[in-house]
């Protein structure tokens, strides 16, 4: 029982880290990023890239990782949804078709085997309550509360953060304000990729980097953000709990082939009963960003 508190606990921080970025751009401009698994996928390969073939140390390989996908997302903005934003399908289309290049171009170019991984940041393992933890996963935990403090602290006690805040409650008096919506909206497509691009450098040295692995983390993101509540963080954080605690009971009592189907049975459930989320009817600013 240990364990399955302790497992779920760490896959609910997974979970909650991956949908972060996915909810960020959402909640500020309401752009649904479909090439998010793919961003996050890429992020890892730049990453193994910079450390195996040009040998740049592991945490500046992160670091210009994180900026470079930050800048990406920023001009994926510009250059392609600008000229439709607002028409939500053709924004899910446009975005979901960047992230099937992306994904293919990867695979045709060779990017496939299991010599793609990341290293840990700290090697070993520790007990607790009768289970051996890795210590990277103890890392993500620790991960996740750090970037939920610097995301509440960015947007409560800094000029961009409150022009966030202030497009997210109400972009036309924005406007009136002096507030680029659109300057914003990319400003957060960019900080969205690279909290994206974030963890995945935490993430992924649990295992191998794959193509196929951009598709389960679009899907896992979208099922917390909408479960949750697109724009919600304390949604996010809710949901990442639920379906993170109901796929380690599955791997542990069934199998772990169906874990991923939790989360679409919980997309399911809550789209029957309640479409805009467990806390999507709620619109106080504080909830949105």
């Amino acid at each position: 029982m240990g364990a399955t508190l302790i497992y779920g606990l760490i896959n609910s921080a997974v979970l909650a880290l991956m949908a972060l970025g996915f909810n960020l751009t959402f909640g500020i401009s309401g752009v649904a990023n479909f090439a998010y698994g793919a961003i996050y996928i890429v992020a890892g390969f730049i990453t193994w890239s910079l450390i195996n073939a040009l040998h740049i140390p592991f945490i500046f390989s992160a670091v210009i990782t994180v900026i470079a996908v930050g800048i990406a997302g920023v001009y994926l903005y510009r250059i392609i949804l600008t000229r439709i934003r607002g028409l939500v399908i053709s924004e899910v289309i446009a975005t979901f078709a960047v992230s099937l290049v992306i994904l293919e171009l990867l695979r045709y170019f060779g990017f496939i085997g299991f010599k793609y991984s990341l290293p840990p940041f700290i090697k070993g393992s520790v007990e607790i309550m009768d289970a051996f933890v890795d210590a990277q996963r103890l890392i993500i935990i620790g991960f996740g509360i750090v970037v939920l403090f610097a995301l509440y602290v960015f947007t409560h006690y800094t000029r961009m953060g409150r022009a966030f805040r202030g497009i997210a409650q109400e972009e036309h008096t924005s406007l009136s304000l002096g507030i680029n919506p659109d300057r914003i909206a990319g400003w957060s497509m960019g900080i969205g990729s690279a909290l994206g691009a974030l963890a995945a450098i935490v993430i992924l040295p649990l295992g191998t980097i794959t193509v196929d692995g951009g598709y389960d983390v679009l899907i896992s993101a979208l099922s917390v953000c909408i479960v949750g509540g697109l724009g919600s963080t304390f949604g996010v954080i809710i949901a990442s709990l639920i379906i993170g605690f109901a796929q380690q009971l599955t791997a542990t009592y069934l199998s772990s082939h169906w874990t991923m189907i939790v989360s679409l049975v919980a997309l399911l459930i809550i789209l029957a009963i309640k479409p805009s989320g467990l806390l999507g009817h709620q619109k106080e600013l504080e909830e949105r960003v």
